[in-house]
C-alpha cells in the first residue's frame, strides 16, 4: 500500500546524537535526538515521518549515507552488513528548532526487533540519523468530522495529529495499546474528538477520555493478541461513528486494509477521503 504523501523539495541525511532517553510507559520509551546539523530542519507536525539510521550492535561508530534524496537507500543497501546501520521509519513526536532537538518514541517488543532492542539501551552521546520522509495526514479543507485509528506503532503520530489540530475539529479516534498503563492522562486533543483508548490487557472493555463512546469488542484481548485486532473490530462495531469526511489509519497491515474496507463496504466512505498506512506487518521483520 503505497499512501499519498507531501515532503519537503530537498531532503538529505541528518547526523544526530541521543541527548535523552526517557520510558514514558511500559511500552514505550522517547528519545531526545540533537546536534548542529538540525539547523534549517523544519517539522510540520501531523504524522511526519524519518527514517532513523542506528548501529547494529557491535559497530564501532555509525556510518551515515552521503547521497541526497532518495538515492541513499541505493548507496545504503550497496554497503557490506558489517558497515550498514539499521534503518527503520519513525514520527517526529516533537521538534524544539531552537534547541536543535527532536523527540521520537519507540513502541518497545524487547529484544524482538533491532530498533526496540536498541531503543531500550541507548545512552546520552549514542550516535545515529535521520532522513526526512514526509507526511500522509492530508485532510481536505471542506468541514466534517474526522476519524483516526491506530496500533502502538502508530500511537506516536496520532498523538501528534491530536495535539496539533484545530480546537473546533470533531471525531473520533480509537487507539489501540499493550497495556492499560500506556493511555497517556495527559492527552492533548480538541473537546470535540472522543477518544477511545483500546488496551489489549484490559478486562473491562475500551477505556474513554473524556467523550469516550464505550463501544468496542467485549471484554479484551491478552496482552499477547495480534496488535490491531481489538482496534479493527472496535470500529466494525462502532455506533455512533457515522461517515467520516476524513479518515487517517495507520499500524499493522490487517488493521489498516481491514479498517479501509469497513469504511467503504459498510459505512459509504468514498476512497478518496482515506489514508491508510501500513507500518508494518505482523510475523514479518522489516528490511534493513
Amino acid at each position: 500500500m503505497i499512501p499519498r504523501v507531501k515532503r519537503a523539495r530537498q531532503r538529505r541525511v541528518i547526523p544526530l546524537e541521543v541527548r535523552a532517553n526517557v520510558r514514558v510507559s511500559p511500552s514505550f520509551r522517547r528519545l531526545t535526538f540533537g546536534g548542529p546539523a538540525l539547523a534549517g530542519f523544519t517539522s510540520p507536525g501531523l504524522d511526519h515521518a524519518v527514517r532513523l539510521f542506528f548501529p547494529r550492535a557491535g559497530q564501532e561508530g555509525l556510518w551515515l549515507p552521503s547521497l541526497h534524496n532518495d538515492a541513499w537507500m541505493a548507496e545504503t543497501l550497496f554497503q557490506p552488513v558489517s558497515r550498514r546501520p539499521w534503518v527503520r521509519t519513525y514520527t517526529v513526536r516533537e521538534h524544539r528548532p531552537e534547541q536543535r532537538e527532536l523527540d521520537i518514541e519507540f513502541a518497545l517488543h524487547g529484544d524482538q526487533g533491532p530498533a526496540s532492542a536498541w531503543a531500550a539501551r541507548a545512552r546520552p552521546g549514542d550516535p545515529a540519523g535521520m532522513f526526512e520522509e514526509g507526511y500522509s495526514y492530508l485532510p481536505p479543507d471542506r468541514a466534517g468530522t474526522r476519524l483516526l485509528v491506530a496500533d502502538e506503532s502508530a500511537l506516536p503520530a496520532a498523538l501528534s495529529v491530536l495535539a496539533g489540530a484545530p480546537p473546533d475539529l470533531t471525531g473520533h479516534a480509537y487507539l489501540e495499546v499493550p497495556t492499560a498503563a500506556d493511555i497517556r492522562a495527559d492527552l492533548a486533543r480538541p473537546d470535540g474528538v472522543r477518544v477511545t483508548w483500546l488496551p489489549r490487557d484490559s478486562r473491562d472493555g475500551p477505556h474513554g477520555e473524556g467523550h469516550g463512546d464505550g463501544h468496542g469488542a467485549g471484554d479484551g484481548e491478552s496482552g499477547g493478541a495480534v496488535p490491531g485486532a481489538l482496534a479493527l473490530e472496535t470500529v466494525r462495531h462502532a455506533t455512533g461513528l457515522g461517515t467520516p469526511a476524513y479518515t487517517w489509519v495507520a499500524g499493522e497491515s490487517k488493521l489498516v486494509t481491514g479498517v479501509r474496507r469497513h469504511l467503504v463496504g459498510q459505512r459509504a466512505v468514498p476512497k478518496r477521503d482515506i489514508a491508510f498506512v501500513g507500518y508494518w506487518r505482523h510475523g514479518r521483520a522489516s528490511p534493513g
